[in-house]
């Protein structure tokens, strides 16, 4: 199951399916779905499987729905949305947890024109933050190299929501961005270009991993 690129009929799909978001439209072209999104997700999750064992031995690598690729299906149960479809698919690389929402996981997830990959959390929990936050104020070494790690690459950006109120005043500009997160993940937002039709995309994917590997690392220690 080698990881050769999408195919445009993957995102021509994506597209189709947010204007026809309905059962009868999906499942009409479900084959469609399997051919076009999960096998090529399945493929690319067999392919980066021993990059990312080697960042972490407790990674969930299996290829399948709910393990490492979501859902299509929506919940609607609680949202003014009723569309039944996402229009967008990822892949994460996790440990086996109730929990992993509040753990750091790798993720890939691509959209109709456009596809994002990084490491962070999904949800971090106050008591992470704040140990970041700690750090931070504490310089701490462990921060501090993590730091000076991304501040030299220029791949991934830092985001996640962030308070309105400023938190300490004294910290430095350049560490507020950092300090004044609620949760944090690092991300890189990219358009589709021919990359992501071969496995140059696959080979991206793998060295970018491998970058953000000492950060992923450092999420873990101040995981509350």
């Amino acid at each position: 199951m080698q990881f050769n690129g999408f195919s445009t009929k993957t995102f021509d799909f994506l597209k189709n399916l947010g204007e026809n978001n309905n059962k009868m439209w999906f499942e009409e072209h479900k084959d469609d779905y399997k051919e076009y999104l999960v096998k090529p997700l399945q493929e690319l999750v067999v392919s980066l499987g021993g990059t990312m064992l080697e960042i972490d031995k407790d990674f969930v690598t299996i290829p399948a729905i709910n393990k490492t690729i979501s859902r299509i299906n929506k919940d609607v149960r609680f949202s003014k949305d009723k569309s039944l479809y996402k229009t967008n698919m990822w892949i994460t690389f996790k440990r086996e947890s109730d929990n992993w929402k509040e753990e750091p996981c790798y993720f890939f997830e691509i959209f109709t024109d456009w596809y994002r990959h990084g490491v962070g959390f999904y949800t971090a929990t106050s008591k992470t933050m704040d140990n970041l936050r700690l750090d931070i104020e504490n310089k701490n070494s462990n921060f501090l190299e993590i730091y000076d790690i991304f501040s030299k690459q220029n791949t991934f950006t830092i985001e996640g929501d962030k308070y309105k109120r400023i938190l300490n005043k004294n910290i430095t500009t350049d560490l507020q961005d950092w300090y004044q997160r609620k949760t944090i993940f690092f991300v890189c937002n990219s358009k589709i270009t021919e990359s992501v039709y071969s496995s140059d995309l696959l080979e991206k994917l793998k060295r970018d991993f491998k970058l953000l590997e000492p950060i992923y690392n450092y999420l873990w220690k101040i995981k509350g």
